[in-house]
């Protein structure tokens, strides 16, 4: 009796294409890169698969699964920048009490929600030079405008605090003026001597 293959996965799993896997854009993903992509497929299967376009992950969700938080903007950058990913839509702060609203992404290799084709946008890159160059250059590029807003929300550091006491050196004392000396008023040349006690003259 002939042994039936078996052709089918016990569970969910996130479809990548062997020419995917051998592209240069791929290969030039680094490690960030690679999990920002994982996470997002384990985002696409929480929501069966069916809302590529509209996966909201946050910052907190990719540090979570193991990227610094530094290197979440570079590599989410990146994936944009090798055709791998879109953000359709940008996130933004809520004045509710649920904090920001995530960013939504997109996953160029897979279906859209309605059975989209994917776009494989990573497909434009020929080599693996250009590749690493376009992915070195975005994880780089930092968004000047978010920097400039983080910076200005930072805490400066002042020594105006409260119980904050401002180190200097040792001052000097103020100078107190002492009584005034009157100037030497020269004598006559030769003159006589007069004692202090006025008895008498010197001859």
């Amino acid at each position: 009796m002939k042994r039936r293959r078996k052709t089918t996965i016990g569970g969910q799993f996130a479809p990548r294409l062997i020419e995917m896997l051998e592209a240069p854009a791929y290969q030039a993903l680094s490690l960030s890169g690679h999990r920002v992509l994982a996470r997002l497929e384990i985002e696409l299967g929480r929501h069966g698969g069916t809302d590529n376009g509209r996966l909201p992950v946050t910052y907190a969700d990719f540090e979570r699964y193991g990227i610094e938080r530094k290197s979440i903007a570079p590599a989410l950058r990146e994936v944009q920048a090798l055709g791998f990913v879109r953000i359709t839509e940008r996130g933004r702060p809520s004045k509710s009490d649920f904090g920001r609203h995530p960013n939504l992404f997109e996953l160029t290799y897979i279906h859209g929600p309605h059975g989209e084709e994917p776009t494989h946008e990573w497909k434009r890159y020929k080599s693996l030079d250009e590749a690493i160059n376009v992915a070195q250059q975005a994880r780089l590029n930092k968004d000047v405008k978010a920097v400039a807003k983080s910076e200005s929300k930072a805490p400066k550091k002042s020594d105006t605090r409260v119980g904050k006491i401002p180190r200097t050196g040792p001052e000097s004392p103020p100078a107190v003026p002492g009584p005034e000396i009157p100037p030497t008023v020269p004598g006559p040349e030769n003159g006589p001597s007069i004692y202090i006690s006025g008895e008498g003259e010197a001859a």
